[in-house]
């Protein structure tokens, strides 16, 4: 059996954005300027259940090549392969998320699930009618950012 992809966005799932009024813990020391500070929102414990999961992980995240520089090391992640966004790919249809041709594509038939706080019905409708694995979507609230409930869904889809 051909172990799932597991797609990972940063902003939303794995840095929680926080309710308004709401302050979000610090677990690390702030990064350099040069980098987001937010990275101080990372939770270490992220990394190891994720890592935990039944899947190859794969950053699927505007971040790139900083992910693995950046995020990986302060939650304790080994370098994952990333997927690269064309400049000027294709517009997928209206209403579909511009990761998701990427990802099909990556995915290569593989059966892969996705975490971003940005997934929609559009985007599971198309990946529905293109990808000929099984796929699961899974919209994270980015004010929280992964939760154990996001981890038991996936796990469970794995399994």
């Amino acid at each position: 059996m051909t172990t799932p992809l597991l797609f990972l966005d940063v902003d939303g799932p794995l840095i929680p954005f926080g309710a308004s009024g709401r302050e979000y813990p610090t677990y690390a020391p702030p990064p350099p300027p040069s980098v987001s500070p937010l990275l101080a929102r990372l939770d270490p414990a992220q990394g190891p259940r994720l890592a935990a999961l039944p899947y190859e992980l794969v950053w699927a995240t505007t971040w790139e090549d900083d992910a693995n520089a950046w995020v990986a090391p302060r939650l304790g992640l080994p370098v994952l392969p990333v997927v690269r966004w064309p400049e000027d790919g294709p517009e997928p249809a209206p209403g579909v998320h511009w990761k998701v041709p990427g990802l099909v594509a990556w995915a290569g038939g593989r059966p892969f699930a996705w975490v971003d706080d940005e997934i929609g019905a559009a985007d599971r409708a198309w990946v529905a009618a293109r990808h000929p694995g099984r796929a699961l979507l899974h919209r994270v609230d980015p004010r929280q950012g992964l939760t154990a409930a996001d981890f038991a869904a996936l796990a469970a889809w794995a399994g």
